[in-house]
């Protein structure tokens, strides 16, 4: 054996290992249509897997398979703690979203996802949108968050944003012994779809808002909002938003915002946003800890929407997604309460809890070996 035959065989096992806590990873290749894709299934012990599709210009197949990887795992937590019957999954496709679309593309991936019999159910992300999936739809019934038109549940910023409100009321128990909104001070940062109706949704409750947004429409409507609500506005520049004196920093715009940086500048009794990926590392949610400073798991909080798509296989009802959504109040009690009779970081707890419900599971049934079709009717 050469030495070039030992370089390839090593590199293998080495994928192999950054696969080994996954049950499958599936490489997708149409050169007629361009696509290069790959989907990652982590974990199908509650259900098929679920997640979302994006679409970057990857530096390399290895950058991708790692995005992949986390995002694919990422789900399996969210999806545990939302309790909706599905596992993690997540697709990416590598290109340029400005350059590389087309519906061929998309119709070769709708096959890709059909071909795994049900395993993977997938939506936009990150450079796709539903127009990309409806091309998608063509070959596969297992596409979600898809437009009202087209039999989906629609805008799922809605049940998000009311998802964190209901954190956020959680958030108020713990530190203030009861759950009203109004009458503390919120940091918000972000005036997004979500960030926008977080807003909204404080300021009709009488609180007193310290936002901040790139976009200068959105300060100015938000302005106009609170003149119609028992509320009220001031605005700050983006890099003052951290040193502002709140009850809660409400992050509804990047990841990474809570970091050894921002960290120090914080003068906050808590943490509850919709942004994704908050914590720039596991150290920060420990520092955040010793800081006294309380934080809602972001997976957990944002997932008003996770719970609508998933929802919308059992046929479109937003009464019951709604319903479904006012537990995210009781999950992030229950973290906040196993944090604190642990001593462990709410993240921590978050994890525990998601891993335990997973391996519960695990013992009676898993989607990847078990003949047991799902209980919920599939969307024609």
């Amino acid at each position: 054996m050469n030495l070039v035959e030992k370089k390839s065989i090593t590199e293998e096992f080495t994928l192999f290992e950054k696969m080994s806590k996954h049950e499958q990873v599936v490489f997708c290749n149409d050169p007629a249509s361009g696509l290069k894709a790959i989907i990652a299934i982590h974990n199908t012990t509650l259900g098929p897997a679920l997640g979302g599709c994006r679409m970057q210009p990857y530096n390399s197949v290895e950058e991708a398979l790692e995005d992949a990887l986390r995002l694919s795992k990422g789900m399996s937590y969210k999806c545990a703690a939302s309790d909706v019957d599905f596992g993690g999954g997540k697709a990416v496709i590598i290109g340029d979203p400005l350059k590389d679309k087309s519906p061929e593309l998309f119709r070769a991936f709708g096959q890709f996802v059909e071909s795994l019999g049900g395993r993977f159910y997938t939506g936009t992300d990150m450079g796709t949108n539903m127009e990309d999936f409806i091309h998608a739809m063509k070959e596969t019934n297992c596409i979600v968050g898809v437009p009202e038109a087209y039999g989906g549940g629609g805008d799922s910023s809605v049940p998000t944003a009311m998802g964190v409100l209901y954190g956020i009321k959680a958030t108020n128990r713990t530190l203030f012994g009861r759950d009203s909104l109004g009458g503390h001070t919120y940091a918000v940062q972000g005036l997004g779809k979500v960030g926008f109706k977080v807003a909204e949704g404080l300021l009709e409750e009488g609180a007193h808002l310290i936002v901040t947004d790139i976009n200068e429409q959105s300060l100015q409507a938000i302005q106009e909002k609170a003149e119609a609500t028992p509320g009220s506005v001031s605005i700050v520049a983006s890099h003052e938003i951290y040193t502002q004196e709140a009850d809660v920093f409400v992050p509804c715009a990047f990841g990474g915002v809570i970091n050894d940086e921002t960290i120090a500048q914080l003068k906050v009794k808590a943490i509850a946003g919709s942004a994704n990926n908050q914590l720039l590392t596991e150290e920060h949610g420990r520092q955040l800890t010793e800081k006294g400073i309380l934080y809602a798991p972001d997976y957990i909080i944002n997932s008003g929407g996770l719970i609508q798509v998933a929802d919308e296989l059992y046929g479109v009802n937003k009464e019951r997604v709604l319903a479904k959504t006012k537990h995210i109040y009781d999950a992030i009690l229950e973290v906040y309460q196993q944090a604190r009779l642990d001593s462990i970081t709410t993240m921590e707890a978050a994890n525990r809890m998601c891993e335990q419900r997973m391996a519960s599971r695990g013992k009676r049934n898993s989607f990847f070996t078990s003949s047991i079709k799902p209980k919920w009717a599939i969307r024609k």
